[in-house]
Formats: C-alpha cells, sequence, structure tokens
C-alpha cells in the first residue's frame, strides 16, 4: 500500500480500532490496581469485552504482587498488532521486533492519556453539575483519587478551589514530554 491513497484513513481505522481495545484493556488493568467498584456497569462492560482474549492469556502470564500482569501484556500486544498493522500498510513490512519496541512507549503514553482525560473529565463535570454522580464518574474518581488525593494534601487552601488537577495534569504532560522522546530516540537507535 506504501504512501498510496488509502493508506492514511487504513491507518487511522487500524488505530480507532486497535486503540479502542487498548484502552479498555489497560481500563481493565488501571481499574484493578486502583481497586474500582468491578459491580459498577461500566466496569462490568469493561470485565466482559476484554474477558474472552484475557482469559487463555492468564494461563500463560501469571499474577505478580496482586497486579493483573495478563491485562498488562494484553494491552502491550494489542499495540504491537496495531504498530505491525501500521509499518505494514506505510510500506516499512513485517518487522516485529520494531512493532514490538515501539509498543512500548506507546503504551506509555496511553497510560498517561487516560489518567489525563479522566482528570479533565472530572473537572468539567464538577463544574457542569457539582456534586451529581453516576457509574462513569464513580469509576473516574477510582482512577483519578489514588494522583489527586496526595496532591491535594500537600496543597494549601486556596479558598475553595481545588488546584490539584491541574498541578497532576502538569505533571503528567512533563512526564510524557520527559519519559517518551527518550525511549522512542533509543528505540529508533536499536533499530
Amino acid at each position: 500500500m506504501g504512501s498510496g491513497y488509502l493508506s492514511q484513513p487504513a491507518v487511522f481505522l487500524v488505530q480507532v480500532i486497535f486503540g479502542l481495545y487498548a484502552i479498555l484493556v489497560l481500563l481493565r488493568f488501571l481499574l484493578q490496581l486502583t481497586r474500582a467498584d468491578f459491580y459498577n456497569p461500566l466496569s462490568q462492560f469493561i470485565v466482559k469485552a476484554t474477558t474472552p482474549v484475557l482469559n487463555p492469556l492468564r494461563r500463560i502470564v501469571p499474577t505478580v504482587g496482586g497486579m493483573d500482569t495478563a491485562s498488562l501484556v494484553l494491552a502491550w500486544l494489542v499495540i504491537t498488532v496495531e504498530q505491525l498493522a501500521i509499518l505494514a500498510i506505510t510500506g516499512v513490512g513485517f518487522q516485529l521486533l520494531a512493532a514490538a519496541l515501539l509498543a512500548i512507549p506507546e503504551l506509555l503514553s496511553l497510560t498517561i492519556n487516560i489518567f489525563l482525560f479522566a482528570i479533565l473529565i472530572q473537572v468539567i463535570i464538577s463544574w457542569i453539575n457539582p456534586g451529581s454522580y453516576n457509574p462513569a464518574l464513580g469509576l473516574i474518581h477510582s482512577l483519578t483519587e489514588p494522583l489527586l488525593g496526595p496532591v491535594r494534601r500537600r496543597m494549601p487552601d486556596m479558598g475553595g478551589f481545588d488546584l490539584s488537577p491541574l498541578v497532576v495534569m502538569v505533571g503528567l504532560v512533563v512526564l510524557e514530554m520527559l519519559l517518551i522522546p527518550p525511549i522512542r530516540g533509543m528505540i529508533g537507535q536499536s533499530m
């Protein structure tokens, strides 16, 4: 296909399809890590969408320290397949090692972006409809509180304004800027 007319739409579709599934699998890992409510309807959707692929992998990949490492490995595998498809569509060819290595910074970036968007959604909802509750907000709170809570406790009283989301979001963006480019650079040099 190379750089032909259909390559950009094909890459976009690959990124959407594999990206959405990678987000679901990574959310399953993160929600379990943060001990979110798995009886939440949204959690149940995530579990049902990921279990068919995850259960066979759990026979191979053991749990480490109480963490569902099979979910993390599955997210990495999904992103690896996505990178393989993108490399093939863009004419680079079938390079399994390159795709597997490229999946590492993509997985880290996706993790940081999940936290960024979760915090942003939480902030917007708190402005629009403060004190409201729905199942998605409960999960978002469970996901973000391990990051926001420690910062909130260390922040000075700002007269009712909670600036911890701003501090954490800036920190996450800086972390992504400092972490992802060097990893991509190391991968580029090793190829």
